[in-house]
This record gives C-alpha cells, sequence and structure tokens, in this order.
C-alpha cells in the first residue's frame, strides 16, 4: 500500500505542475494579447468619448475622458452638413459591387493557379497587391476622363478591384490547395467535367475560405481612401473621402471629426465581430493541408 502511495503522489504532482503551468500560459497569452491590442482599444474609445462631447470639453486641459453629459448632437452635425448618409450608401455600392466581381473572378481564378500548381501566378498577384495605388491613378483617370466616367460609381468599382481582386486570387489560391485532390479526381472518373468537379466539389468545400477573402476583400475597399478622394465627385464621394471633408480650414472640429470616423469604423467593427468564428475558421483551414 505505502509503494502504490508513494507512486501516486509523483503523479499527482506532476499533473499539479503541468495544469499550473497550463494556467500560466493562459494567463502570459491573455497579457500578451492585452498589452498587444490596448493601444488600439483606447484609440477607439478616446475617439468615441471625442464623439460624444462637445467642442469645449474636447479642447479641456487637462482631458475629460468620460463625457459629462454624453451628447450625439456631433452625429446630427455630421448627417446634416456633409451627405453622410448618401457617402455611406455610396460606400456600400462601391464596396459591394467590387467584393462581388472580385469573388465571380478571382474564386476561378484561384482555383486554376491552385490546381495547375502556377505558383508564378501567385507571385504576380501579391506584386499587383503591394504596388501603392498611387501607380494606378494617373492611368486610371485618364482612361476613365477619356470614357467619361471621372466621378462616377463605375469608376471606382473598377479601381476598387486593383484592392479586392488580388485578396480573393490569393486566398482562394491558397484554400484550394489545401482540398484533396482526390475528390474531384473521383467526380472526374465518374464522368465529371473540371467544371463539374469545381462546381459540386471543390466550391462547397472552399466556403471558409471564400467567406474570409469576401469580408478581407470588402474591408480593404471600404477602408481605401485614395481612389475616392481623387476620382470621386461631390456626389460620389464614400466616407474615408468624406471624413477628409469634415476638416475645415479655420479650426480642427475634434468632435465631428471623432464622430465621422466612428461612421466609417463601426460598420466595419461589428461585421467582424459578428463573423469573427468563420474568420478563424477560414484562415486556419487555409493555413492547414489537407
Amino acid at each position: 500500500m505505502d509503494g502504490v502511495t508513494g507512486v501516486a503522489l509523483p503523479m499527482a504532482a506532476r499533473a499539479g505542475r503541468a495544469r499550473l503551468r497550463r494556467r500560466l500560459r493562459k494567463i502570459a497569452f491573455a497579457l500578451s494579447v492585452a498589452v498587444i491590442v490596448s493601444p488600439a482599444i483606447l484609440v477607439f474609445f478616446w475617439m468615441l468619448s471625442l464623439s460624444l462631447k462637445n467642442e469645449i470639453d474636447n479642447l479641456t486641459y487637462p482631458p475629460v475622458f468620460i463625457p459629462d453629459p454624453p451628447t450625439l448632437r456631433n452625429f446630427v452635425q455630421v448627417f446634416a452638413e456633409n451627405s453622410m448618409g448618401l457617402y455611406f450608401w455610396n460606400s456600400i455600392v462601391v464596396s459591394g459591387f467590387a467584393t462581388l466581381i472580385a469573388l465571380a473572378v478571382g474564386i476561378p481564378a484561384g482555383y486554376g493557379i491552385a490546381r495547375a500548381q502556377a505558383h508564378k501566378l501567385t507571385v504576380l498577384v501579391l506584386i499587383a497587391r503591394m504596388t501603392p495605388a498611387l501607380s494606378y491613378l494617373i492611368p486610371l483617370f485618364t482612361v476613365f476622363q477619356f470614357l467619361g466616367l471621372n466621378n462616377t460609381l463605375t469608376a471606382l468599382v473598377i479601381t476598387h478591384l486593383v484592392i479586392t481582386v488580388p485578396i480573393v486570387v490569393y486566398i482562394m489560391a491558397g484554400h484550394f490547395e489545401t482540398l484533396p485532390k482526390e475528390l474531384e479526381e473521383a467526380c472526374q472518373i465518374d464522368g465529371g467535367s473540371v467544371w463539374t468537379s469545381f462546381r459540386y466539389v471543390a466550391l462547397p468545400l472552399a466556403r471558409p475560405g471564400i467567406i474570409v477573402g469576401t469580408i478581407l476583400a470588402f474591408i480593404f475597399s471600404w477602408n481605401n481612401f485614395v481612389f475616392g478622394a481623387v476620382l470621386a465627385g461631390r456626389a460620389t464621394r464614400t466616407l474615408p473621402a468624406a471624413v477628409y471633408n469634415v476638416l475645415t480650414f479655420e479650426q480642427l472640429a475634434w468632435g465631428p471629426l471623432a464622430a465621422a470616423a466612428l461612421v466609417v469604423t463601426v460598420p466595419v467593427l461589428l461585421l467582424t465581430i459578428v463573423i469573427q468564428k468563420e474568420i478563424v475558421v477560414g484562415l486556419t483551414h487555409g493555413g492547414v493541408k489537407a
């Protein structure tokens, strides 16, 4: 009996030490995440505080963090004086259509690159994505001027394809490479064509990657400032370009500026929070070989 007890005690001690190490790792991970994320959270809450205070409180020193009392006057001013409702709709139209077209082009392109093992094309797509947006402005502006498309939403949708298509192609190419080829080969042995195997086998399995590509393409398109500032007119501006118009030469109104920035940020933030599980699953599937 003493021998059994003597063996059990070291095992219990090792199990206790293992639990302690797991807890310490969790605590260390939580602290690391807090340190990394805290600056962004602080900036967001400070922006929220500015948007809910009047201009006197915003210029007070030392700063007042908690609005007392909070006010929605800045949001009312932004929507009343800057047509933010119209610009919000423009952003939805431009980002939505640019994302849908990118999916229609990028999913088949990613499948073709993955199955043909055309890794050089993937590098070309990355180069296109990393090229500064300013490099595309002059040729696109010249073409749109020739076609009479300047200051239109159509021109913005076309230019945003420079952002969305490379993202979708790159993500889908990596995701399709993780899918087992045996399923598609079995479909083709049974008489199915390449299109049939893509449509009924590969595409349903690629749903997590499609969701990730859709969200990332939409977010990058939504946040783009340069194209909207240069190629859009007064009635076709998107939200990031509209925020710039809140600035005036007379003074820097922090309240309306923060309110306009929140109008741009909150929709994408809420979208990311709602479908964060789908994003994690899609990124995990795309990073692990099947």
